[in-house]
């Protein structure tokens, strides 16, 4: 099955493949493999509580405040 990225980055995953694994809006895991993008969606026990929030636990790179500027930016684009 193929889809397409618009402008801002985007994919649209067709609604028979988010039906078929139960995909839910929400938040998801990129990874990067090889030449392969993988999403998996976030289970509970990647959600973790801190200072009365909730947070994804994550193993990647730590982000300073010019990253999450960047972030930001590129969202707004």
């Amino acid at each position: 099955m193929k889809t397409t990225i618009d402008k801002a980055g985007r994919v649209i995953i067709p609604a028979a493949i988010r039906a078929r694994l139960g995909l839910v809006p929400g938040p998801v895991d990129i990874v990067i493999e090889g030449v392969d993008v993988r999403i998996t969606a976030i289970t509970p026990n990647q959600l973790g509580e801190r200072n009365g929030r909730m947070v994804i636990t994550a193993d990647g790179p730590t982000l300073n405040a010019d990253d999450i500027r960047e972030l930001r930016l590129a969202d707004q684009r």
